[in-house]
């Protein structure tokens, strides 16, 4: 009787809309926050574009992995200061990044009812990113043709609502707080390098995406209630 009845609550289960996976792309931009260009917290000076997936453990936390690209521009004739605009250094970098972690829930968000469901959100993890490296020499950017990796904490908030039972539409601002000083080509690593840096050698750069997520739900909630039957 309790396998019948389990097999016919799993049948049920697999008619309704509760989900547990999403799958979806992010697009938005991206911009640095460095020694180099503008200090603006958010303002895109370059496109950036992703895919997400995350895992509903809970109503509260979700796992998520992505994968971004982006691209931004340092530029010193467009920063409030006067010491960089007299400066005029101008650089442009691209960044793809890997990410894993944990997305933590304002308000319980279950996916696993019919109606509407809205949240703000937070999400951190560790993240690894390729950027380009490049230098500059008495004013003009060195472009050695060259690529390296680092490591950066993700610090994202964000709002997602559900548009319906497949469909959820979120919007977000992540800040990368970056292991390395070389996003601008402010401070190239090295002993070969020292002569080139600029700048204040004491701290990291970050990078920022910013924009729009939409994302399909797909798994049905597991029937592990139904074998609690008597």
């Amino acid at each position: 009787m309790r396998i019948v009845f389990a097999v016919l609550c799993m049948l049920i289960f697999s008619s309704l809309q509760g989900q547990t996976y999403e799958v979806g792309l992010f697009a938005g931009g991206a911009n640095n926050i460095g020694d180099i260009g503008r200090m603006n917290f958010i303002l895109p000076s370059g496109p950036a574009f992703g895919a997400i997936f995350k895992w509903n453990k809970s109503k509260r936390y979700a796992w998520r992995a992505s994968v971004i690209q982006g691209s931004f521009t340092a530029d010193d004739s467009k920063s409030s200061l006067q010491s960089r605009s007299r400066r005029g250094l101008r650089m442009d970098n691209s960044i793809l990044e890997a990410s894993a972690g944990l997305e933590v829930n304002f308000v319980e968000y279950n996916l696993h009812k019919t109606g509407p469901a809205f949240t703000p959100y937070l999400y951190t993890g560790i993240t690894y990113f390729r950027y380009d490296f490049n230098y500059f020499d008495a004013g003009l950017l060195i472009d050695v043709n060259q690529r390296e990796g680092s490591f950066a904490i993700p610090m994202t908030v964000g709002a997602k609502l559900r548009l319906n039972q497949q469909l959820i539409l979120g919007a977000e601002i992540g800040a990368r707080y970056t292991f390395t000083d070389n996003l601008d080509a402010s401070n190239p690593e090295g002993s070969n390098f020292e002569a080139f840096r600029l700048g204040n050698i004491f701290s990291d750069d970050w990078y920022v995406f910013s924009g729009i997520t939409l994302t399909y739900t797909f798994g049905r909630k597991p029937c592990s209630d139904c074998f609690e039957y008597n």
